[in-house]
């Protein structure tokens, strides 16, 4: 049938791209270097240093998950072919939509597959800490910045990232006037980096009893989780540590003792918080946790041999400072300053559907600096 046909070939046009992904993705480099470091956690001895232990295992493992991923996208590639075969031949019209949508998802896969090895930062592999602040505008702002906070957390949920609210301050009404998310998986913060900036939304006020047009703004930093593996050296005498209670609903004990903590780096003046754990030694932990990525952050990005050179970054959370704009009102849609990208479904962006503004970044990314 000539509807088989046509998608047999539209996938059969993506065969070089798995060819080449498997080349780009360095698969048989990657079987070689796991062997070795099978060998090496073989030895006697290989516990002595948990840290370099512990950087082995880990290695091992993403190698493996990228294996399996090409090794199950490869086998789908080729299971789509063999329907589309069957179909034909017995010219089954009811697998039509069936294969339509597995044609789809495979290459959907393949695409997403292509555009993570364009993530070849020395962070990109680390998991992602969102920082949320609230423009100028009160209530309305605040209201904004949980509208993103809710965009990012349905963004990670649906790509297959755990989300985590660590900190947050309510606004005075509604909203947030600050929050701070943790995503954690593979890659989180190759994709989100790109989402680094201010974002501003256009619409008719829920809080205007009138209902005239409002423009508001958020920022939001992303930085990549510097775990135990990295060292970073913080001396203690520039850290001012202050307990105070949690904020919220909170649980059980979250805020009924001083469990929540506030770190303060004296020389940069950068400040980190969390009330989410249970006790000052767990908030503590990922105060400590979120400082060292901020520092490490700041550091790549200014070019700077020492932490100490760091003298803290502001930004303007106002007009001609936005990376992106959100509008409701006169009519939507949400457009990337930067690559050009467009969604007109502005209900399906604040649900998540994030991945055309990521991918059309990090696209942009690699042709300057190819």
């Amino acid at each position: 049938m000539l509807q088989f046909e046509e998608l047999k070939l539209a996938l059969l046009e993506h065969k070089p791209k798995l060819v080449h992904l498997r080349e780009a993705l360095a698969l048989n480099e990657a079987h070689n270097e796991i062997a070795q470091l099978e060998e090496q956690s073989a030895r006697s001895g290989f516990w002595d240093d948990m840290n370099n232990s512990k950087l082995i295992l880990q290695r091992i493992a993403r190698l493996k998950g990228k294996i399996a991923d090409y090794e199950s996208l490869s086998s789908a590639f080729e299971d789509a072919l063999v329907m589309l075969e069957l179909a034909d031949e017995e010219e089954d019209k009811s697998l039509l939509e069936e294969c339509i949508r597995t044609n789809q998802s495979v290459i959907d896969r393949l695409d997403a597959m292509t555009l993570s090895t364009l993530l070849s930062g020395e962070y990109d592999a680390q998991n992602a800490i969102l920082t949320f602040h609230a423009g100028a505008g009160g209530t309305e702002a605040q209201d904004w910045n949980a509208m993103l906070v809710r965009m990012y957390q349905h963004w990670g949920e649906k790509n297959g990232f755990s989300v985590k609210v660590i900190d947050f301050l309510d606004g005075e009404e509604a909203g947030f006037k600050s929050c701070v998310l943790e995503i954690t998986g593979e890659n989180a913060y190759g994709y989100l980096k790109g989402e680094n900036g201010v974002h501003r939304l256009v619409r008719c006020s829920p809080f205007d009893g009138s209902g005239r047009r409002h423009t508001s703004f958020a920022s939001l930093e992303v930085m990549p989780e510097i775990d135990d593996t990295i060292e970073v050296e913080i001396n203690p005498d520039d850290l001012q540590i202050d307990y105070y209670r949690a904020s919220g609903a909170g649980g059980q004990k979250v805020n009924k003792t001083s469990s929540a903590v506030r770190l303060t780096h004296l020389p940069t003046g950068l400040v980190v918080s969390c009330q989410v754990e249970r006790s000052q030694h767990q908030n503590r932990d990922v105060c400590m946790k979120m400082l060292k990525s901020k520092l490490v952050q700041i550091k790549e990005k200014e070019h700077l041999e020492k932490i100490e050179d760091i003298k803290g970054v502001k930004m303007e959370i106002g007009w001609g400072s936005q990376i992106r704009s959100y509008v409701f009102m006169p009519y939507q849609l949400a457009k990337d300053h930067r690559t050009g990208f467009e969604n007109g479904n502005i209900q399906a962006v604040m649900d998540g559907d994030l991945n055309g503004f990521i991918n059309a970044y990090l696209k942009q990314q690699s042709v300057r600096s190819a």
